[in-house]
């Protein structure tokens, strides 16, 4: 999930920071270097946002299942 985010919002801060920089009309080296600038951070930033929405719904499924696992009727580890 963290790399999906990764993806998507680097894709997304390389494509606004293009089209702001073609509407100014700024050069070319200085409209890749903003593009790069801006995948290289909404990356960092998507991956972090990713890896929390992936922790968090992983502890959420665990602690779901241990729950249930310990309210069921047959208890498992006796062997009954």
């Amino acid at each position: 999930m963290a790399r999906q985010y990764a993806g998507i919002l680097g894709s997304l801060g390389m494509a606004v920071a293009m089209l702001r920089n073609l509407r100014l009309g700024s050069g070319f080296e200085t409209s890749v270097t903003q593009a790069v600038a801006s995948v290289t951070l909404l990356a960092a930033v998507g991956f972090l946002v990713g890896w929390i929405a992936e922790a968090t719904i992983d502890e959420a499924i665990r602690t779901k299942l241990e729950r249930e696992l310990a309210e069921s009727p047959t208890n498992l580890t006796t062997g009954d």
